[in-house]
């Protein structure tokens, strides 16, 4: 059964505080320095979180695949 989530108040007060210090790493790369950025942070989760499912990090690198992913769909050509 899929839980829903719904942010309280606080919680969203929370985040607009917090998203200053995290929005320069975690946003949707429009260039190639942006994107390198994202798969070089990747790859220091990856180091760090491994195969763990459950590490408090592990949906941050979910987050960052989806982004790099879309990335590359878009931005890099197809080896023919």
């Amino acid at each position: 059964m899929e839980r829903e989530i719904i942010m309280s108040t606080a919680q969203i007060e929370k985040a607009f505080q917090a998203w200053p210090q995290v929005e320069p790493t975690l946003r949707v790369p429009h260039s190639e320095r942006e994107y390198r950025q994202l798969v070089k942070l990747l790859d220091r989760l990856v180091d760090e979180v491994g195969e763990d499912e459950n590490h408090p990090l592990a949906s941050l690198m979910e987050v960052l695949g989806v982004l790099i992913a879309k990335y590359e769909d878009e931005n890099v050509a197809e080896l023919a």
